[in-house]
């Protein structure tokens, strides 16, 4: 008989449960960065937020005796399946003691909950979708995550691929650093002068007198080039507004750039500082001064992450991704920026794979979503 029970987390002290169960399981390892605490609330349904204007959450806690051991979400996304014609659900914010029956418990109770509303199989970990923070850590644990990034134990690969789920893509993190430049320079600088005098491509930094449009426009970008990639569905317009809204104190507007041709935005390249160091010092809560002390720190943090170069789909074989790269290097350099991490590329991407490989990129990391089909 098992001796772990699953059950929803409906009331405000089980919730609380949901929420602080990654510090009890994780504090003590040296690479684990805590998420932000009110974001964290807001993406898991506990609050408002705009993706669950029309997709569905049900989280679930296990408990052994009296302890948490384990917590799930069951994630209903509408738009993914209306966008791929599927009826997945989706699992999201895992977290589990080292235990295949705990681990497996949690998977059946979200897989009877996405049952109930007529899905089939399992995709995640998504958190809650691929828009936010996504897969598992399976190769790279040697040095914490990057801004956004997931973290989690070595043994979480072996509790999703043990309950029977499989590899459904990998997604990579490539590591950049300055002295790298030269080399790069050499090879790609000649190829991107080409494209710009061949396309009339001009390069502008984001516009910090108009930072909410900029952004906007940017997200609309991002949102157009994914069409037809590897499990996307795009952002609605509410969550375009939500996010453009929290960037506004994070990004520096001189490491986020537009390509225009024609004086159309067709391609958009944007960067965060690595705030992490400054989370976990503050523990993931950026009130009632935790918010001042990540303000203080940004144009202190030398290590950027790149996570998105987009290009519409009518101009991706043109190379202007490229062109946008090469756009942020004089303003990485006078800002003192030394390490850059490109994440994440999906591994079907073998196009932006094989741009950052020749340019000297090292792959450091590897997250895993993955599939369970019945």
């Amino acid at each position: 008989m098992s001796t772990v029970t699953v059950f929803p987390a409906s009331t405000t002290r089980q919730r609380r449960l949901f929420l602080e169960l990654p510090w009890r399981l994780c504090r003590a390892d040296p690479n684990w960065v805590p998420p932000l605490r009110g974001e964290q609330k807001a993406l898991v349904g506990y609050k408002r937020h705009p993706f669950y204007e029309r997709n569905e959450v049900e989280t679930f806690l296990a408990v052994r005796g009296k302890e948490v051991c384990g917590r799930i979400a069951a994630i209903h996304n509408r738009v993914h399946n209306e966008q791929h014609g599927e009826r997945r659900g989706f699992v999201g914010f895992f977290e589990s003691v080292d235990d295949q029956e705990v681990a497996s418990a949690l998977f059946e109770a979200a897989r009877a909950w996405l049952a109930e509303r007529g899905l089939e199989g399992l995709r995640g970990p998504v958190n809650p979708s691929l828009h936010y923070t996504v897969g598992l850590l399976v190769d790279g644990f040697d040095s914490p995550p990057t801004f956004m990034m997931t973290y989690n134990p070595p043994y979480y690969p072996r509790l999703f691929e043990r309950h029977g789920f499989q590899k459904s893509q990998d997604l990579y993190a490539y590591y950049g650093h300055v002295d790298m430049l030269p080399s790069s320079s050499a090879k790609l600088g000649p190829i991107a002068d080409q494209i710009i005098e061949r396309y009339g491509i001009k390069t502008r930094t984001l516009d910090a007198s108009r930072f909410r449009e900029d952004v906007e426009t940017f997200l609309h970008v991002y949102n157009k080039s994914l069409v037809g990639t590897w499990g996307f569905a795009p952002m609605s317009d509410a969550e375009v507004k939500r996010t453009a809204a929290g960037l506004r104190h994070l990004i520096v507007p001189e490491m986020a750039a537009a390509a225009e041709i024609d004086g159309k935005v067709v391609g958009v390249v944007f960067c965060l500082p690595d705030y992490n160091p400054v989370i976990r010092a503050i523990d993931g809560r950026l009130f009632p001064f935790g918010f001042l002390r990540l303000l203080r720190a940004k144009r202190r943090i030398k290590r950027v992450r790149l996570l998105a170069a987009n290009v519409v789909p009518e101009y991706q074989l043109l190379g202007v991704g490229l062109v946008l790269l090469r756009a942020l290097v004089p303003q990485a350099l006078e800002l003192g920026y030394r390490e850059v991490e490109y994440s994440w590329v999906l591994e079907s991407n073998r196009l932006s794979r094989g741009s950052l490989e020749k340019g000297g990129a090292r792959r450091i990391k590897t997250y895993r979503v993955y599939d369970w089909d019945p």
